[in-house]
């Protein structure tokens, strides 16, 4: 995920915000290429937006039983 801040700037009737030439290239962006944008709002709880992950075992007994898998 590329993160970058900008600032929203009127245009025309709209608002409209600018990328960087080296954001545009790193993200292979090409004029009419549909993208998806994730626009948090500071009253929403971001782990419901991505979600949480919550592990009950230690990590070694999962890489463990990884290894096992592996033979």
């Amino acid at each position: 995920m590329i993160e970058i801040e900008v600032v929203a700037r009127k245009w025309g009737n709209s608002v409209g915000i600018a990328l960087p030439k080296d954001v545009i290239e790193k993200a292979n962006i090409k004029l009419n290429k549909e993208l998806k944008l994730f626009i948090p709002d500071k009253r929403t709880n971001l782990s419901k937006v991505f979600g949480t992950l919550t592990i009950k075992e230690p990590t070694q007994k999962i890489l463990d039983k990884i290894r096992e898998g592996e033979n």
